[in-house]
């Protein structure tokens, strides 16, 4: 990985104000800092029933593991987004490694689920910090392409590592996959300075209001009268309360822009199909074609890795064709991913199936961001970039609770 030459401050949607680095940090760093994130919320797809005999529980109860991570991480990022804006980068970056190494150690530790459960959330609360400053840092749409891709790639290779890991080690060791990312830490933090402090005041009530809507939508699967009871009330306190702080936690200028929010929900729509057919190829491709654990995870992981490619060309194209095009190609290939789940039988439609949904998926995160702040007030564009990953993130909580409803109770 090598420093590439200092960079000029500038502005642009993913780098909304003049730059703080003291010289561009190297995108393969960006990406390793990014990444593990990803492998950690995979990590648990093939070895759910392991968890449960560890820990005495059994495999739909263990997919807790995947629903509270994935839902802290993204519950998470626009609080870590806020923190970067009232106390800086290295802020973040020190207290998001000093939450990852926090987490995995409780994680070895746990004897109990509620305690490996807290140990995740802790993890995945230093992770969403690591990922926004990652994508913070990047500075441009292919950049971001690049840490998407590489998330994919991550993400496709940690269920066989998590097989792997559990046989030869132990279920608590893949799902340790998280601390990696701690090597970028003393590489970045000289890369960075120290930032200022801002002067407004935190929107706490706002942020509470998005945690309780984010936790209550992740619920609908399991619980849907009380989550849906819960989904209604939490928005309409939170339209009530950003009527009367219109630049809190959610500003109003954002949610108004006219192109936020079919972006972002495209994109939780595609996060959410594909995170559900992570957990459910395998399953389908062990019932339908008989195929073995380990065979389950190969497949998939060549099929995801391929997707993770397809992703990085297709990003490096994407600001050349038209905003249509681009939602057409995505819609198409999610839509399609969730019919060969659906209907197919035959493995190479199934592994189809999940290569479609990822490169749905993460092609939306990459173009999406930019589509969703272009008309975002500069001064919110760093909040829109924070309610716009929520928003992706979310759609991995969304995709575990599914998946086990369908497939693992």
């Amino acid at each position: 990985m090598n420093s590439n030459a200092p960079a000029q401050p500038h502005t642009s949607p993913c780098n909304p104000a003049p730059a703080l680095a003291r010289a561009l940090v190297p995108v393969g760093w960006l990406v390793l800092m990014a990444s593990p994130v990803a492998a950690a919320n995979n990590a648990s797809v093939l070895i759910l029933d392991d968890i449960g005999t560890a820990l005495g529980t059994s495999a739909a109860t263990a997919s807790w593991l995947a629903t509270v991570f994935a839902l802290v991480l993204a519950v998470a990022t626009p609080l870590q987004a806020a923190l970067m804006r009232h106390r800086g980068r290295r802020t973040v970056l020190f207290t998001s490694a000093a939450l990852v190494t926090a987490g995995t150690f409780l994680l070895l530790v746990s004897p109990w689920l509620p305690l490996a459960v807290a140990g995740r959330a802790i993890q995945a609360a230093g992770g969403a910090g690591l990922n926004v400053l990652a994508i913070t840092l990047a500075g441009s749409a292919r950049r971001i392409g690049a840490i998407s891709a590489g998330m994919g790639l991550f993400g496709a290779v940690s269920p066989l590592i998590g097989t792997q890991l559990t046989e030869a080690l132990s279920c608590r060791v893949a799902l340790s996959m998280l601390a990696i990312t701690l090597i970028t830490v003393p590489v970045v933090s000289r890369r960075i300075a120290p930032g200022t402090a801002g002067t407004d005041r935190f929107d706490t009530w706002g942020a509470l209001l998005v945690a309780v809507l984010s936790g209550s939508v992740v619920m609908v699967a399991s619980n849907p009268l009380p989550a849906l009871a819960a989904t209604v009330i939490s928005i309409l306190l939170l339209v009530l309360h950003t009527r009367r702080r219109s630049d809190g936690y959610v500003p109003v200028a954002t949610i108004r822009s006219g192109r936020f929010p079919s972006a972002t929900g495209l994109t939780l729509a595609l996060s959410a199909g594909y995170f559900t057919l992570l957990f459910v190829i395998p399953q389908l491709l062990i019932a339908r074609a008989h195929w073995t654990k380990d065979a389950a995870a190969t497949g998939q992981l060549v099929a995801m890795v391929l997707a993770s490619l397809a992703t990085l060309a297709f990003t490096s194209i994407a600001a050349r064709l038209s905003r249509t095009t681009v939602r057409v190609v995505l819609v198409a290939a999610g839509g399609t991913a969730v019919l060969a789940a659906l209907f197919a039988s035959a493995p190479v439609l199934l592994l189809a199936g999940i290569f479609l949904a990822l490169f749905a998926a993460t092609s939306a995160n990459a173009t999406q961001v930019i589509v969703a702040t272009a008309s975002v007030p500069e001064q919110h564009k760093p909040t829109a970039i924070g309610l716009f990953t929520l928003l992706y993130l979310l759609g991995g909580a969304i995709g575990p609770a599914l998946a086990s409803a369908l497939v693992l109770s």
